[in-house]
């Protein structure tokens, strides 16, 4: 657990084995699949499903993931990310910027509102995104043939970056982050990352928690919490 912790704050993340097993990993598929919040490269709202809320419950209080959480962290976003023959795209380096809140407001430093699938999101200031944790949790089996995340160790401590130092990290060498099935990828979303076209046509799909403080600043809220 100290290992991980300290592999974390200095690198910016951590895969850790698996904690959920092959039958779980099934029924999330099953569930997720079937839901109509499903969309072709994924969806932003499957806290909407008991099942998915159930889960983020689950990993929030295993003791690993729990040391690396924030203090009384709650669930605020579950988006899946699903590549395979029919949906096989790439990512170039960037850095998770939008968080999903309650309403549109006038706040100090909260830019770049927009409406996705009836929810605004908006990019709240650095400190608020140095409390956020995400959690990728990984349901099918996958090697470098799959398009993993890969990631620029340590380029969370560099904070909000602009787009031409998002460039400049485009050239340097990204790790890639290979997760068993049931496994989990934690990051901090500042931390540069991106992925490649898979060259292998089984699925790749992953389910994309984020986690951070139960309240705001300036009045805003969460567009969902899961306690």
């Amino acid at each position: 657990m100290i290992d991980a912790r300290r592999s974390f704050d200095a690198d910016g993340y951590v895969v850790l084995a698996p904690m959920v097993s092959d039958l779980v990993c099934d029924d999330l598929l099953r569930i997720v699949e079937a839901s109509a919040q499903l969309r072709r490269a994924g969806s932003r709202r499957l806290l909407d499903i008991a099942e998915v809320a159930d889960v983020a419950r689950a990993l929030r209080d295993d003791p690993v993931l729990a040391d690396l959480l924030p203090p009384a962290a709650v669930a605020v976003q579950c988006t899946l990310f699903s590549k395979d023959a029919r949906s096989n795209w790439s990512v170039a380096p960037h850095q998770d910027l939008s968080v999903p809140v309650s309403a549109r407001m006038d706040a100090v430093g909260w830019t770049g509102w927009s409406r996705k699938q009836q929810v605004w999101f908006v990019q709240p200031p650095a400190t608020i995104l140095e409390t956020l944790i995400a959690v990728r949790l990984q349901l099918d089996p996958v090697d470098a043939s799959g398009g993993p995340l890969r990631v620029v160790p340590g380029s969370h401590r560099r904070g909000r970056l602009t787009m031409e130092a998002l460039a400049r990290m485009a050239s340097t060498r990204m790790a890639p982050c290979l997760v068993e099935r049931g496994g989990t990828l934690v990051m901090k979303p500042l931390l540069v990352h991106a992925s490649g076209r898979a060259t292998a046509v089984s699925a790749r799909r992953v389910l994309h928690f984020l986690y951070g403080p139960a309240q705001l600043p300036d009045g805003l809220r969460w567009a969902n919490a899961i306690h």
